[in-house]
């Protein structure tokens, strides 16, 4: 018979939102993808942003880079514990 450990038995699973900290990254994860879609969406329409004018690549390159920043905080989101609570 297997002994099963208290940090196995008490361990919350894998999920964006058991905690807190969980939750702000998924947020912040959502909050990256949408302005993602926004910089490449101004881009597309060759808008201007801050005093800056977008054509079609910097707008793909910003919807690249920040939908790589969306992927990242929602791994985080997804796998990560914060551990300053033990």
């Amino acid at each position: 018979m297997v002994q099963v450990t208290s940090s196995t038995a008490n361990s919350s699973g894998v999920g964006p939102f058991d905690t807190r900290f969980q939750t702000g990254a998924a947020v912040l994860s959502g909050v990256f993808f949408l302005v993602a879609l926004a910089i490449g969406w101004l881009g597309y329409d060759g808008a201007e942003l801050l005093g800056t004018e977008l054509n079609v690549v910097s707008g793909a390159a910003g919807l690249m880079v920040l939908s790589f920043f969306g992927v990242i905080s929602l791994v985080v989101a997804t796998y990560m514990e914060p551990g300053f609570d033990h």
